[in-house]
């Protein structure tokens, strides 16, 4: 018999001495332990029991026997019982030692692990740097303390985890670490021109994809052009009396803006107080509701450029006009309350009005309207699909330039802040509930509270549960989504300047979801929806002018610029090997020339000499057509992209061999000058080779020159 099992006999038998029942506890000790501290008592060693054993061995009174029981029970006596039990039932080796069962105890101990895990330490609060929100500041400031987040409203010595922005990226230069608000760029994107010119070049390659933004002309450099059409247009229907709605290049809120229905009814201005204005379209046949005229305000958010990922509020407003709405005349084009949605505008008016309800008032919930929508039978699917492609496709084309911007302000290899932008997309619903695109808007109002007459006279900024309700669950949300504490899956914060890869992983909604930093479980779920790469393959073939502007950015050269040298596009030219004896080098300075004088006349701040991402997007275009008569616009530019991207992968193998070859020769010459691996680690052996190489290539020179000369 082993001495294991002596023990317990000699344990049971004590316990009998005490006057403790042991066929009772023995039935105890059947039972599960509830408490896992228990469980871990039940691994007490054997020599514990001797201590207690040798306690016992003293003659007690009866009293005594009962406090010694408590004491033996405080102790872990019933463990050591459930241990020796476990001694005698065990099974018995051949070696006479008896195997005990400890699986409880490890599930114990296991749980107790888990009970550790399920409640980590807390980290740290995430820090947002606020002292340059501007009119943000409320509903920033909501959503921080909503996240138990830490704010700095004075800014910070430390840098801060995130800094949010007013105005543009350059709100502060000294950013060299955390997130931004901000993209470079996107101000200079959202203007009217520049969005006019980045749709329009997705028009001319996907004219039906892009016919969610009106036509519009650029003034002016295209008056004439306007002026001829509309001319044109007028003659050959004289019933066809269409109206033009005239927006300033920097505008917002309404500011500048009218209607004519005439190239000669243009407030242009001569000389170099000359402004730029775009003139598009305007819509005569909206969708109305109690008979007035409304848009859409929608927030996107921007969450990263590379890889592109794009996200879409699920609320948004709706901004009623405050008169009735005709369709344009000469007699109303100045009633600027019926054709013009702006809030900044109608609040002036007398009509407006300010309702604390979301399905009333002149500013409401864009859930209210779509419900009303559905009450009248509308396919709100059907509109809300066609909004996120409008939106997905508008950004698509945007982004070839800013990925210009980013490299530019955060070149490749320089600390530098990672950027997302929420963004403020107007759209108007058509009476056939088509959606229609009129501007981007990079500094949306985030504005929670309104302006309002409280007496004559005296105005005060009052609450505004419309706007709360909305922009303080996107800021919120925003905020959830840009937490440094999620992991992401991209470690390179800059955008990539070569071919793009899509077998990237992207984090989806619900992964978000389960990052949330919400401990206590009292947020809500995300109130952005992820649309982009959610939906790539329906939209990843428009993203043609971004692999331009891989090339472009590839052959800039000099980090931080973003104008294309003469130089630098010969060598585009001749490593793609786009000359040949029809199309000579010569050719191409004149096209070069001819593109970039142009665009330095019509662009009022092209102060950077050289060629623009837009201009070389033209040249391109042109390349194309040359080479590639035979077919369409899109087949040729996509034709002359797989070409660009055949000459670049085999030079690129040609520059592996080459490397490889000089590495293999500079081997050989270290084996001809008797240089051991143990020896080349030695910087003393590696300056001796260099300076014998020197040598040896001094002695070779003059012949090599002579050589020359004779030839």
């Amino acid at each position: 018999m082993s001495d294991h099992h002596v023990k317990a006999e000699v344990h049971l038998e004590q316990m009998k001495s005490l006057g403790v029942d042991v066929e009772k506890l023995r039935v105890d000790t059947e039972q599960p332990s509830a408490s896992p501290v228990l469980s871990r008592i039940s691994t007490v060693q054997p020599s514990i029991t001797c201590k207690q054993s040798e306690r016992g061995r003293s003659k007690p009174s009866k009293d005594e026997n009962n406090s010694s029981v408590k004491n033996f029970y405080s102790m872990g006596a019933e463990k050591v019982l459930q241990e020796n039990e476990k001694i005698l039932l065990g099974k018995q080796e051949t070696n006479g030692n008896y195997i005990s069962n400890n699986t409880k105890s490890k599930n114990s101990q296991d749980s107790s692990r888990g009970d550790v895990a399920k409640h980590p330490k807390r980290r740290r609060p995430v820090t947002v740097d606020t002292s340059k929100a501007k009119t943000s500041l409320e509903a920033l400031k909501i959503s921080i303390k909503t996240l138990k987040w830490r704010e700095f409203p004075m800014g910070r010595r430390a840098s801060c985890d995130i800094y949010w922005h007013g105005v543009s990226f350059h709100d502060n230069e000294n950013i060299v670490s955390g997130q931004v608000n901000k993209f470079p760029g996107m101000l200079e994107m959202s203007r009217k021109i520049n969005l006019s010119r980045a749709v329009r070049t997705m028009q001319e390659l996907f004219p039906e994809e892009y016919d969610f933004y009106p036509r519009s002309w650029i003034l002016p450099e295209e008056y004439q052009q306007f002026s001829t059409q509309i001319r044109l247009l007028k003659e050959n229907d004289s019933s066809v009396n269409p109206t033009f709605i005239v927006k300033p290049d920097g505008g917002s809120q309404g500011d500048g803006i009218y209607l004519i229905r005439d190239p000669a009814d243009l407030k242009l201005v001569a000389g170099s107080q000359a402004k730029q204005f775009v003139v598009q379209e305007y819509i005569q046949k909206p969708l109305l509701i109690d008979k007035l005229k409304f848009d859409i305000r929608l927030y996107v958010l921007l969450k990263s450029l590379e890889p592109l990922e794009i996200y879409i509020a699920k609320e948004g407003l709706t901004r009623f006009c405050t008169e009735p709405y005709q369709e344009p005349s000469q007699k109303n084009l100045s009633h600027v309350f019926m054709h013009l949605t702006n809030y900044s505008l109608n609040v002036h008016s007398g009509n407006f009005v300010h309702s604390d309800s979301q399905s009333t008032g002149s500013k409401r919930t864009l859930s209210s309207v779509l419900y009303r929508l559905a009450a009248k039978g509308v396919d709100i699917k059907k509109v809300w699909s066609d909004i996120i492609a409008l939106v997905i496709k508008t950004v698509i084309a945007v982004v070839p330039e800013l990925r210009v911007h980013h490299q530019a302000d955060i070149p490749p290899g320089k600390p530098g802040p990672t950027c997302f932008q929420i963004l403020g997309f107007d759209i108007l619903l058509m009476k056939n509930l088509k959606p229609v695109l009129l501007e981007v808007n990079s500094n949306p109002s985030m504005r929670i509270e309104h302006e309002q007459e409280v007496a004559p006279g005296v105005f005060q900024y009052v609450p505004s549960p419309v706007d709360e309700e909305v922009k303080v669950g996107v800021i919120r949300d925003t905020l959830r989504l840009m937490d440094p504490g999620l992991k992401r899956t991209s470690t390179s914060s800059q955008p990539k300047t070569g071919w793009f890869d899509r077998g990237e992983e992207i984090p989806t909604e619900a992964d978000t979801q389960s990052h949330s930093p919400d401990e206590g479980g009292a947020l809500p779920s995300l109130c952005l929806k992820q649309v982009y790469p959610k939906y790539t393959k329906q939209f990843n073939y428009l993203r043609v002018v971004e692999r331009i502007a891989s090339l472009f950015i590839r052959f800039l050269g000099v980090k931080g610029n973003m104008r294309l040298g003469p130089t630098a596009f010969r060598t585009f030219i001749r490593t793609c090997k786009l000359s040949n004896s029809n199309f000579t080098m010569a050719s191409v300075d004149i096209l070069y020339i001819d593109i970039t004088r142009r665009w330095s006349g019509t662009i009022s701040d092209y102060r950077e000499a050289g060629m623009g991402l837009q201009a070389f997007v033209e040249a391109f275009f042109q390349l194309a057509s040359r080479r590639f008569k035979s077919q369409t616009l899109q087949e040729q530019v996509s034709s002359l992209l797989e070409l660009c991207a055949s000459q670049l992968e085999s030079q690129a193998i040609v520059e592996d061999r080459r490397s490889v070859s000089c590495s293999r020769a500079q081997s050989r010459s270290v084996k001809t000058l008797g240089l051991t691996n143990t020896q080349l680690n030695s910087p003393a052996p590696l300056r001796r080779a260099a300076s014998q190489d020197y040598r040896l290539h001094q002695r070779l020179k003059p012949r090599t020159l002579r050589a020359n000369v004779e030839n």
